[in-house]
């Protein structure tokens, strides 16, 4: 009998033993397993459940509401009172520019010249011209804004500080561009065309041995041309001529246009100026052109996306 009583016990220890394992092979009993509860985790090697169209909504939103947030606490530690608004994206195809009406000369197939990009998105571009104040608070403000902008340099004022320039050029992800506006700041169509090709293909020259890229955009000083200007600026690639629609200081908004108002595509000019040129620095500047372009539902957008 005692021997039997011993096999049915070592059977029934089997029996145990046997289910106690395969329960633990089944992760139903292990701590932290999701079990008949849950589904299980993937195996090893194998994606996770791809997300779904509303949770992707859900963290698009929610991203560029911590973004929208983050330009809002920057825009205040720079003293703007309205927060910039978004630029929408580039368009896949540049619109075709062409010279505006009254600005044409006689010359066939030169560079058009414009004050206002062809758009219907309420986007304004901004230009920075010759470079003779050199504020590193400018460079510091447009990159923690992320506002675009693009700068067109006379060399008599950028010779002192080209590392200045370098760095304002990779100071932001998508760059800013730097243009040509001459060597010397010469009225040019009081030069002749052997003096214009020297002013306006030497700057070429500069920008492309300083900055490793010769540029494609050119503004004429005081914004005066003629024909010779325009085959010189060809002559050396130069493939369009922008101008402006309206001028911003620190202290007011000079405007082109009868209405005094922005339209989509306008081209804004301000100034490389300090205090002592202008009633203010340069990001007194900024927060001035920036606070009317916001007010009136605008974004800047960047220029070399369009032209």
């Amino acid at each position: 009998m005692a021997k039997v009583h011993s096999r049915r016990l070592l059977g029934a220890a089997l029996l145990v033993a046997a289910l106690t394992s395969t329960a633990a092979c089944s992760g139903g009993s292990e701590p932290g397993s999701s079990g008949s509860s849950g589904a299980p985790a993937p195996a090893a090697g194998q994606q996770a459940p791809a997300k779904t169209a509303a949770q992707l909504a859900r963290e698009k939103k929610a991203a560029l509401a911590k973004r929208r947030a983050a330009r809002a606490a920057v825009a205040k530690k720079w003293g703007l009172r309205l927060t910039p608004l978004d630029a929408p994206a580039p368009p896949r195809t540049k619109p075709r520019i062409t010279t505006r009406k009254g600005f044409e000369t006689d010359g066939a197939g030169l560079p058009p010249v414009f004050t206002t990009v062809p758009t219907k998105e309420k986007i304004v571009f901004l230009t920075i011209d010759d470079g003779a104040e050199k504020d590193p608070a400018l460079i510091r403000m447009m990159s923690e804004l992320q506002i675009p902008y693009s700068a067109f340099l006379s060399d008599y004022v950028v010779s002192d500080d080209y590392p200045y320039f370098a760095r304002m050029r990779t100071s932001q992800p998508r760059g800013v561009a730097l243009h040509n506006h001459t060597l010397n700041h010469k009225y040019l169509p009081g030069l002749s065309y052997a003096r214009q090709k020297r002013e306006i293909c030497g700057m070429q020259d500069v920008i492309e041995k300083k900055y490793g890229e010769r540029p494609e955009l050119f503004r004429p000083p005081y914004g005066n041309y003629n024909e010779d200007t325009l085959r010189a600026a060809k002559s050396c690639g130069v493939k369009a001529v922008p101008l402006w629609a309206a001028e911003a200081f620190p202290d007011h908004m000079e405007w082109r246009e009868w209405d005094r108002d922005l339209h989509p595509g306008d081209i804004v000019l301000t100034h490389f100026r300090g205090e002592e040129d202008w009633k203010g620095s340069m990001p007194d500047m900024i927060r001035r052109v920036m606070n009317v372009i916001t007010s009136k539902g605008y974004a800047v957008a960047k220029l070399e996306d369009y032209v």
